[in-house]
């Protein structure tokens, strides 16, 4: 993957900072360029959000030293938003959110619906970075044969920062599932080993599904970031009741989230 852009959701809130930190903190080693994506109604909105934007950019320069660029469209965020990061062919978006919070809980989570519709990773931050650069990340592995796809992403990762991935194993008596997730450890494995990743495996002592493990070994370890396949298309039952990568997302320790989308298009360990 050639290096390009890493994109922010912009909208002027507090999180939306915090995911321009975490931006610049990945964006650090590669120099990768950065570029606010702010989305607007209506075309009156125009001159007035490039003012304000180029307030954002100078407090930037003054504050970490790094030029930014800016970009304004027109559309909605569920669309427009992952359409502009495929026509860039930018590398990731990071976007902020308040979790689940009022309606969020009845009618899904409004991150997963922006991530759900691009094939473009995203990492979904809370609070601002935890640490000075990434060095724990917790990679899980499930049944789904979809959890391939996040290892070209965890090589990505380790060309920028000298990382630990923690792979987290569940702790599961279902006799079916544990074959499909020893098959996707073994693979994982390889593909650490092939790369010289520094690796360990952890099998979950926690109790609950799978998220909560996550969640409970993420914070144990004080990771700073977990990374995991979204559910392809999730439909309207995932939205309403709360599909399991939804919770992640979300987590009341404010983690953040690699949230990739599984392609039929990518060829594991080419990236």
């Amino acid at each position: 993957m050639a290096d390009n852009k890493i994109l922010v959701a912009w909208d002027f809130s507090d999180k939306a900072q915090n995911a321009l930190e975490h931006a610049l903190q990945l964006a650090e080693i590669k120099n990768t360029q950065v570029e606010l994506v702010h989305i607007i109604e209506n075309k009156e909105d125009y001159s007035g959000a490039c003012i304000l934007l180029d307030k954002v950019l100078e407090n930037t320069m003054i504050e970490f030293n790094r030029p930014i660029l800016y970009v304004v469209k027109e559309g909605s965020v569920f669309n427009t938003l992952g359409d502009y990061a495929a026509e860039q062919n930018a590398d990731l978006v990071v976007m902020g959110t308040h979790g689940m919070k009022g309606m969020q809980k009845i009618t899904g989570s409004w991150a997963l619906k922006v991530i759900a519709g691009t094939n473009v990773p995203f990492i979904v931050v809370q609070g601002p970075p935890r640490h000075t650069h990434y060095s724990n990340i917790v990679f899980p592995v499930d049944f789904r044969k979809e959890s391939k796809y996040k290892l070209n992403w965890v090589g990505y990762l380790a060309e920028n920062f000298n990382l630990t991935v923690n792979v987290l194993v569940p702790n599961t008596k279902d006799s079916i599932h544990a074959k499909s997730i020893k098959a996707n450890l073994e693979f994982a494995k390889k593909y650490f080993e092939n790369k010289e990743i520094d690796f360990e495996i952890h099998e979950s002592k926690a109790s609950g599904t799978f998220v909560k493990q996550t969640i409970d070994f993420a914070r144990y370890i004080d990771a700073d970031l977990i990374i995991i396949v979204i559910t392809k298309e999730p439909g309207l039952n995932d939205y309403m009741f709360g599909a399991e990568e939804q919770k992640l997302i979300a987590n009341n320790d404010e983690i953040p989230v690699m949230c990739i989308q599984p392609r039929t298009d990518m060829i594991i360990y080419e990236r």
